[in-house]
């Protein structure tokens, strides 16, 4: 399959559910498809609502340009290669942790965006996100 269904969607969702309860940081979750397109999104009790767009836009960078949000925020800093890049594309592109790519088979497939904590934290429930995947 080259793309995230709903099914995959809801098992990234709760292991990432999991992670964030582990660490009690309430967090909004989104999964997007091949395409980028919104497949599922949770707000676990207590998340902020600042951060449903940001989680999904995580996911949309993330999948746009098959690397994790972590990673592009690093490449984007003054005299780096991709500076400027959270300018492009409507000011949709996130750069900071918390995107993560979904691969299948070596494919990226989807992407995971999550917001709510710190960078630490959202890049920690991404990857318990993306490793159920």
């Amino acid at each position: 399959m080259s793309t995230v269904n709903l099914e995959d969607a809801r098992r990234v969702i709760a292991a990432a559910e999991k992670k964030a309860t582990e660490i009690g940081q309430p967090m909004n979750i989104a999964v997007v498809d091949s395409g980028g397109n919104l497949v599922a999104h949770v707000r676990q009790d207590g998340a902020w609502i600042g951060s449903v767009n940001i989680s999904i836009n995580k996911a949309w960078t993330s999948k746009a340009f098959d690397i994790s949000t972590k990673d592009l925020g690093d490449n984007s800093q003054p005299t780096q290669q991709f500076f400027g890049i959270q300018n492009t594309n409507g000011g949709k592109v996130a750069i900071f942790a918390g995107g993560i790519p979904l691969v299948r088979d070596g494919v990226v497939v989807g992407a995971v965006g999550v917001s709510g904590g710190s960078g630490e934290q959202d890049q920690s429930v991404a990857e318990a996100g993306a490793a159920a995947l």
